[in-house]
């Protein structure tokens, strides 16, 4: 029998880019929305007000986080290029120098000189400017900036994440909105952090925590700001 064995090694890295778009911007979606809904709620018990506010920042807030994830992932991106950009003109103008300085690399991390020297000769031999994006610049296909898919993905969840206050506000009463839209909100917080912490390979309790303590304090702050300045009007 073969004691050989293959197998499938699941890693959360693959994804870290889009997860975090998708968890920021669904976490942006319900304390964003839901803060702005509970302090229109905590000035005027009217229904339509509140309604009017949560779909103006529904629509504001996922495009105010699509171009603010399309413009600073395409300012990493530009980076990456000019990056490439340069490691390609060294490959073409000195390569024996960018030979010994892959193999400097690979000795650092504890092979023998002559071992370092041959791996990077052949890694070199095979893709010299991937060779050198992934170990000298840490640039990796998992890790490469993707401006439109944190775009999308933050525009989309934070449209999914803010549909929890709206949706809240249309069946809660009245005289309840501000509390319902806190507590729901809260909830949803609650579980996309769970969702979040999971779908990252972590631990639970500690992210989940964190969300759901920053959600309250920025909905109660909200609240009063709402309260006080309903009263004063």
């Amino acid at each position: 029998m073969s004691t050989a064995r293959s197998h499938a090694e699941g890693h959360v890295v693959s994804r870290i880019g889009w997860l975090r778009a998708a968890v920021l911007g669904a976490n942006d979606g319900i304390i964003s929305t839901g803060s702005l809904m509970v302090g229109v709620a905590a000035a005027t018990p009217a229904t339509a007000d509140v309604l009017v506010a949560g779909l103006a920042g529904i629509i504001a807030g996922a495009m105010s986080m699509a171009a603010g994830e399309y413009v600073s992932v395409s300012a990493q991106a530009d980076t990456e290029a000019a990056d490439l950009a340069r490691e390609r003109a060294e490959l073409d103008g000195n390569p024996a120098f960018e030979v010994a300085e892959l193999a400097a690399i690979y000795q650092q991390r504890g092979l023998s000189p002559a071992l370092a020297r041959q791996v990077a000769e052949e890694l070199m031999a095979h893709d010299a400017l991937g060779a050198h994006a992934r170990d000298e610049l840490g640039i990796t296909d998992t890790a490469a900036a993707r401006p439109l898919q944190a775009a999308l993905a933050s525009a989309a969840t934070f449209s999914v994440g803010a549909a929890a206050p709206l949706l809240t506000a249309l069946v809660a009463p009245a005289a309840l909105l501000a509390p319902a839209i806190g507590l729901v909100s809260l909830l949803v917080l609650a579980i996309t952090g769970v969702l979040s912490a999971r779908a990252g390979g972590t631990g639970v309790v500690r992210p989940t925590a964190r969300i759901v303590f920053w959600g309250a304090a920025a909905m109660a702050l909200t609240g009063l700001a709402g309260h006080l300045v309903g009263t004063a009007v």
